[in-house]
């Protein structure tokens, strides 16, 4: 009877053992489960989280000190400070004081002896075209030689020099193109001769019998002198609204003005020019 009795107790405290033990592994079991899955409140966010989001943000040492895109060049400024205004008549003195760089509207002032030919810098072949301007060479007066214009303007470092350029250019340059390459031109100057007064001549009309289908008309003169004034306002030089004497009432260059192919000017259209580079001085 005892021993019954005590294999009774026995076989209930093993049993209980057993369901104790089947609980905990259940509770444990739970438990790590939604421990796993809970997420965690926004409020507890590592700080090392926050910090790498902060650094995410540009700073100020992070931030471009400018906005300027090389080879671009700013808006123009307002008030057109390069536009040379109206000044008492400076004299032929004043005019000898120049080197004219250009194309063949330059090339016409050493022909007509409006002034010597050693102001006149332009290429052998009497042209230059702006889009060239980095490979071109020009005859350089004082020994003959053909040399490019960085380098004459570093020999000569002439104390002014007036810049007729571009009317070739009109014909196949779009906007972005004529700025950059006329830019990249004044730059290259003034980094070889710093002193020299540079100022943008405008580019002439053309008369009414000029040939529309050779590119070059005076709508697109018209646009192409206002990018030049802008040039001039962004490089801190000058520019010359030479073209305002050119003109005739019909926006035209006068056929009496030019030298028969309704492009170039003739002696006195040149004379014209020179007057009103002398009476607008820098």
């Amino acid at each position: 009877m005892k021993k019954k009795k005590h294999e009774g107790v026995y076989f209930f405290w093993s049993t209980s053992i057993i369901i104790c033990m089947l609980v905990c592994v259940f509770v444990l079991g739970f438990t790590s489960c939604k421990k796993g899955t809970q997420t965690p409140d926004v409020s507890e966010t590592p700080t090392e989280t926050a910090e790498v989001s902060q650094s995410a943000e540009p700073s100020e040492t992070d931030t471009p000190q400018s906005s300027e895109t090389p080879g671009v060049i700013p808006s123009p400024t307002q008030g057109a400070e390069a536009l040379l205004n109206e000044t008492e008549d400076m004299g032929q003195a004043y005019v000898d004081k120049f080197v004219f760089l250009g194309d063949s509207t330059t090339y016409g002032l050493g022909y007509y002896d409006i002034v010597p030919d050693s102001q006149v810098w332009t290429p052998a072949s009497g042209t230059l075209t702006l889009s060239l301007w980095s490979t071109a060479t020009i005859v350089y007066p004082e020994d003959g030689s053909e040399i490019p214009i960085k380098d004459a303007a570093l020999k000569k470092q002439p104390e002014y020099m007036l810049i007729t350029l571009g009317v070739n250019g009109v014909s196949f340059m779009d906007e972005e193109y004529f700025i950059t390459e006329y830019t990249n031109l004044v730059l290259a100057i003034k980094e070889a001769s710093p002193n020299t007064k540079i100022i943008l001549n405008s580019i002439y009309p053309v008369s009414a019998s000029y040939p529309v289908s050779n590119g070059i008309t005076n709508e697109k003169i018209d646009a192409a002198n206002v990018w030049i004034e802008r040039i001039a306002n962004s490089t801190g030089i000058k520019y010359l609204d030479s073209e305002s004497v050119l003109k005739g009432s019909d926006g035209y260059l006068p056929e009496s003005y030019n030298n028969g192919d309704g492009l170039h000017l003739n002696a006195d259209s040149f004379a014209l020019v020179m007057k009103y580079l002398r009476t607008h001085g820098y």
